[in-house]
């Protein structure tokens, strides 16, 4: 029988890709997930996909998780219409690039309000939940550059790095309750993003990866289910990098 069926699971940042994949996976598993996003199209659009592959069931909710009380708010309706939650995965992100020199004021706080601050709004509506269910787990999705940094990306780091953190110390004060909080931290990823980088910046980024190819986003997924499963239950605080070999 499967670790997740019939369990509510949220994932946010849901409607598209790595955070797509993570809560399909999940559906596939039997879970019934609350499908996040910033704007109700993606969110809609994503829950009706994974709906008609089932086994499991996905809703649809949009928010902006950087308003803390709207999350809240989204916390309460979620745990209403799919019942308590037992994992949490916190994928949603934003990227505003450029050198810290040149860098503005609102692009630091976009990008800090919705990785890292958006995962403690999360947190905060459903802990309390959380603390209540057998098995609950919470899985923060961090970045490579979050462990080694990146020119053009200081508020990319500082967020994704942030996160780390709070992962950790989450774990210490959640492991009383035998709530597991750990993060992934994927390398460079096939998708929008990596996409939209010219051959010679994909030939740029392959030359520093060991295995020579991007991850897939279900490499990312197959990693966020084996932490929410019981294999991983003596896991937590750690930091599953997911990136060909790139910070090895």
């Amino acid at each position: 029988m499967s670790d997740f069926k019939d369990r509510t699971i949220v994932v946010t940042g849901a409607g598209r890709g790595i955070g797509k994949a993570i809560a399909a996976s999940f559906v596939a598993q039997g879970a019934k997930v609350a499908v996040i996003s910033r704007t109700e199209a993606n969110s809609q659009s994503a829950a009706e996909e994974m709906n008609a592959s089932g086994p499991g069931c996905a809703k649809a909710y949009a928010v902006d998780i950087s308003d803390f009380a709207a999350v809240g708010e989204v916390g309460k309706q979620i745990i209403e219409d799919l019942g308590p939650v037992s994992i949490l995965v916190n994928n949603a992100g934003v990227t505003r690039d450029g050198l810290a020199l040149r860098m503005k004021e609102e692009d630091w706080d976009t990008v800090l309000d919705t990785n890292l601050k958006g995962a403690f709004n999360t947190v905060k509506a459903f802990q309390r939940n959380l603390l209540k269910q057998e098995g609950a787990r919470i899985i923060n999705i961090s970045s490579v550059i979050g462990l080694m940094g990146n020119a053009g990306q200081s508020n990319y780091a500082a967020s994704k790095a942030g996160l780390i953190g709070l992962t950790k110390a989450l774990a210490k004060e959640f492991a009383g309750r035998a709530v597991t909080v750990n993060a992934v931290a994927p390398g460079f990823i096939d998708t929008d993003m990596t996409n939209e980088l010219s051959e010679e910046q994909q030939q740029g980024v392959l030359s520093t990866i060991p295995l020579k190819s991007f991850g897939k986003v279900d490499d990312i997924a197959a990693s966020v289910l084996f932490l929410a499963g019981s294999g991983a239950r003596y896991i937590t605080g750690q930091v599953l990098t997911v990136d060909g070999g790139m910070v090895m």
